[in-house]
C-alpha cells in the first residue's frame, strides 16, 4: 500500500487506529462514594449487670459428696458454692466468714453433729437439711431447730435439688418422701413433751461444744447460744396431761395445732400438709378462737397445759 493512502474510515466515520493506546478508566472521585450513615446522637447505655449469684455453704463430712454438689450448684448460672465444711463447727465458721445465702447441711458428722449446729446456723442463714437421715425424731428435732427444709439423698433430682436451694434462699420449705411421711408420722404418735433422746447422742454438742476459733459476734458462739424452744422436755420436771377434748378441734386441727406447738412456721406447717398457707392461716384462726387465744405462744401454752390457770377466764 503506498504511503500516501490512508486506512479506510470505520463504520462511525472515524480511521480505525489498529495499535491506539489502551487507557484505564479514570477512578471515581471520592466525592462520589456512598456517603456512611450519620452517627447516633446518643451515647451507648451501661451493659446490663449480671445477676448476683446465690451463694451457697456446703456442710457434709463425706468429701466426696461435697465436691459433687460442689460441681453441681456451681454449674448453675446462678448459684456459687462459696465454701466447704466437714463438720458442724467449720459450717458456723465458714458460714459467719461468708455470710451465704443458704447453707446445706448434714445430719451425722463428727465432732459437732449438723442438729447441734443447726440453730446457730440459722440465726445468720437459711439452712436446708441435706442428709441420708431419714429418722422421724432427727426430721422433726431439726425443723424444730430451725431447718427451712429437709432433703433425704436417692430421693430427688439434681434439678429438685438446685429449685430447693433456690427456694430455701426466698423462705419456701422442701421435702423429699420420706421426710415428709417421718413427720408425719411422729407428730401423729407423740408429741413434742414425749419426745426421747435422738439417735448417737445426736444434738449433745449443743451445749458442750467450745467457741470458734475466731468470732466476730459471741452472741451466736456455738458455746454460748442454747435452744429455748421445748426447754420442759429436758427440764426434769413433771406436766400434767392436758384435757385437750375441751377444745373441740378437728383431726386437721389437732395435726396444724400440734405442728405449731412443735415450733414450726406456717410455710413449714403448709409444706408438711401438702395445703396452702391461706389455709394454714384459717385452720389458725379458727384454733384460737377455739384455744381463747390470742398469740401462738398462748395457743401452745393452752394445748401444752402449761397456761396459768385464770378463774374469770375459760377454758
Amino acid at each position: 500500500m503506498p504511503d500516501d493512502v490512508s486506512p479506510a474510515p470505520n463504520r462511525y466515520g472515524a480511521a480505525a487506529h489498529r495499535h491506539a493506546p489502551q487507557h484505564p478508566s479514570p477512578p471515581i472521585p471520592r466525592s462520589s462514594a456512598i456517603p456512611s450513615p450519620p452517627s447516633s446522637p446518643f451515647a451507648p447505655g451501661p451493659a446490663a449487670p449480671a445477676p448476683e449469684r446465690l451463694r451457697v455453704v456446703v456442710a457434709d463430712d463425706n468429701p466426696v459428696v461435697r465436691a459433687g454438689l460442689g460441681v453441681l450448684l456451681s454449674g448453675r448460672a446462678d448459684i456459687h458454692v462459696v465454701a466447704e465444711a466437714a463438720d458442724g463447727r467449720e459450717a458456723y465458721e465458714r458460714t459467719l466468714e461468708h455470710r451465704p445465702d443458704v447453707v446445706l447441711l448434714d445430719v451425722r458428722m463428727p465432732g459437732v453433729d449438723g442438729i447441734s449446729a443447726l440453730p446457730h446456723l440459722v440465726g445468720i442463714a437459711p439452712v436446708l437439711m441435706l442428709t441420708y437421715s431419714r429418722e422421724s425424731e432427727i426430721v422433726h428435732e431439726a425443723l424444730r431447730l430451725g431447718a427451712g427444709g429437709y432433703l433425704v439423698h436417692g430421693e430427688f433430682t439434681a434439678n429438685q435439688l438446685v429449685q430447693a436451694v433456690r427456694d430455701t434462699k426466698d423462705g419456701r420449705a422442701n421435702f423429699t418422701v420420706t421426710a415428709a411421711d417421718a413427720l408425719l408420722a411422729h407428730m401423729r404418735h407423740g408429741t413434742p413433751s414425749q419426745r426421747g433422746p435422738l439417735p448417737e447422742g445426736l444434738g449433745s454438742a449443743l451445749a458442750t461444744a467450745p467457741p470458734p476459733a475466731h468470732t466476730a459476734e459471741p452472741s451466736e458462739s456455738l458455746s454460748q447460744l442454747q435452744p429455748v424452744v421445748g426447754q420442759s422436755s429436758v427440764s426434769g420436771g413433771s406436766v400434767p396431761t392436758p384435757n385437750r377434748q375441751q377444745y373441740g378441734l378437728s383431726s386437721r386441727e389437732v395435726e396444724v395445732m400440734d405442728l405449731i406447738a412443735s415450733g414450726m412456721s406456717n410455710q413449714q406447717i403448709a409444706a408438711t400438709c401438702f395445703i396452702s398457707e391461706k389455709t394454714v392461716k384459717n385452720h389458725i384462726n379458727r384454733i384460737f378462737t377455739k384455744l381463747h387465744s390470742a398469740t401462738r405462744s398462748e395457743a401452745i401454752a393452752h394445748w401444752l397445759g402449761t397456761a396459768p390457770r385464770n378463774p374469770g377466764r375459760q377454758p
